[in-house]
């Protein structure tokens, strides 16, 4: 009797380590979304698979979709108040993307979960090093939605769209350049409209997910409680960090380059056993 109640009292406690855990992580994914719009599901991800405990990598990318998706529009909401969101850009890349979305994420629940995570880790260091390579340009400040780049934005919504969905990602880190490419506009505001795709990308795929079953509900709401500090931190410092050049397209980069490598050491063991 009293091994039952020791076993229940264990249990219970991995349990609220679990959700402590994951409340960590989703303040974590709070202050890099806030910080430069993207890094969501790319810390989100390995974060359930490896911290928390969640073995299934098909189960962790669709509670990451839920907690990345509600942690975004916690950050949209500050940078909208800062004026930071090109609003019909965003909202026209998010629209093409939605539907690349539910296209990539029905292919993406079809191949296995670790080579997932491999292909997205690569996917992520290519990005990186097109970042890098490119700089920090000074942008356009006034670029608004018009004939000469609305074909771009819903070329680029659609691919960055279909890569998130069969990933399973928010998309921050591919919505980011893709805005700048398709715009031309400054960094800062590309990390701030990023936002509105991501919502849209993450609510699309975590749908997904959530008809096939595989979300976790009660670590996905511990994730976003967590987002909420993590946004109101990283908002503050990315309004910082803006005035000085170059520093957020280093900091973007750098963490792709971290994150991608540590889910890729850890995909390739888990492939080659």
């Amino acid at each position: 009797m009293c091994w039952r109640r020791c076993r229940g009292t264990g249990v219970r406690r991995v349990a609220e380590l679990q959700l402590l855990v994951a409340a960590l992580g989703g303040a974590l994914v709070g202050f890099s979304l806030a910080l430069v719009g993207g890094g969501g599901s790319i810390l989100a991800v390995p974060i359930l698979v490896y911290a928390v405990g969640v073995r299934d990598p098909h189960l962790a990318i669709g509670t990451s979709a839920i907690g990345v998706a509600a942690n975004a529009a916690i950050g949209l909401v500050g940078k909208a108040r800062a004026g930071a969101v090109k609003w019909r850009c965003g909202l026209v890349f998010a629209a093409a993307g939605i539907a690349g979305a539910a296209l990539g994420s029905i292919a993406g629940k079809a191949f296995d979960g670790q080579a997932l995570l491999a292909l997205f880790a690569l996917l992520m260091i290519v990005v990186g090093v097109l970042m890098l390579r490119r700089g920090e340009q000074p942008g356009k400040a006034d670029a608004m939605l018009g004939r000469d780049n609305a074909g771009k934005l819903l070329l680029y919504g659609f691919g960055t769209g279909l890569l998130s969905g069969f990933f399973g990602i928010g998309g921050g880190f591919l919505v980011v350049p893709g805005l700048i490419a398709a715009t031309a506009m400054p960094i800062y505001n590309a990390m701030a409209t990023s936002l509105v795709a991501v919502t849209g990308f993450g609510v699309t795929t975590a749908a997904s997910y959530a008809l096939s079953g595989l979300v976790a509900w009660g670590i996905a709401a511990a994730f976003i409680a967590g987002g909420l500090a993590g946004s109101l931190i990283g908002g503050r410092l990315a309004v910082r960090l803006s005035a000085r050049r170059g520093a957020l397209t280093k900091i973007f980069a750098a963490l792709i380059f971290v994150v991608a490598a540590y889910m890729l050491w850890q995909a390739s063991g888990a492939l080659l056993r």
